[in-house]
């Protein structure tokens, strides 16, 4: 990766974070000077960070107002959550079909190394590793439209997953539903890995109730009454 590329990466890391904890709100503008001076860098890499966070939708260009903070619903957060559920239990169910062994043992390392981050409540690392943990599901799953198309919405969610994780006792539920998809997938029962995968994943109910509210007051639009 080059050196803007890997300058890139960091800023929509940094940005992303700012949008999810409101320390930028829907609406804010997003000037490619400004943030070059903020972050110390180029206006290039600011580019493409830009580019690639209006890619993921959390960032829009407006007519005559430039790059703002795109404005997200709770409904547009309830069906992302619903179809990224649906998305990884097929993987889910595909892998446990179809995943090599060595991708398996490759799996068990990432969830032994979750385990060890669960233990140290470190919620940023954790978030890292869990990433990982799906992307070898995804890849498993030996069907690349399907891997593609949950990259792409779990990049759209990434924000709000990686905030879930700030829920009080969510790092080790996590962990040890991981350890439960990982035991269906290993063992090859499909169904169960789906399922598991879906439980997993889906936010409703309660869990719905919890992420909405440590979702920072004024970024997500009210439902339509």
């Amino acid at each position: 990766m080059s050196r803007n590329g890997k300058l890139a990466t960091d800023l929509v890391q940094k940005l992303e974070r700012d949008i999810v904890t409101g320390v930028l709100k829907p609406g804010d503008k997003l000037d490619e000077r400004s943030l070059s001076e903020r972050f110390g860098v180029s206006r290039t890499p600011v580019r493409e960070a830009l580019q690639t966070l209006a890619g993921s939708g959390l960032v829009a260009t407006m007519p005559r107002r430039g790059t703002i903070v795109a404005s997200i619903t709770v409904a547009d957060l309830i069906e992302m959550f619903e179809v990224m559920a649906e998305l990884e239990a097929m993987c889910a169910r595909l892998a446990a079909r179809r995943m090599a062994r060595t991708d398996i043992e490759k799996l068990m390392a990432l969830g032994d190394e979750c385990g060890t981050l669960q233990e140290h409540a470190d919620a940023d690392a954790y978030y890292e590793a869990n990433v990982n943990f799906h992307e070898v599901i995804y890849a498993g799953c030996r069907n690349s439209f399907l891997e593609r198309q949950t990259k792409n919405v779990r990049n759209r969610l990434a924000p709000y997953r990686r905030l879930q994780l700030h829920r009080p006792g969510r790092v080790k539920k996590s962990n040890a539903e991981h350890s439960e998809i990982l035991d269906a997938i290993s063992t090859g029962d499909a169904e169960r890995a789906g399922r598991l995968m879906h439980q997993h994943v889906a936010v409703q109910g309660e869990a719905l109730n919890d992420l909405l509210a440590i979702v920072p007051r004024g970024y997500l639009e009210p439902l339509a009454s």
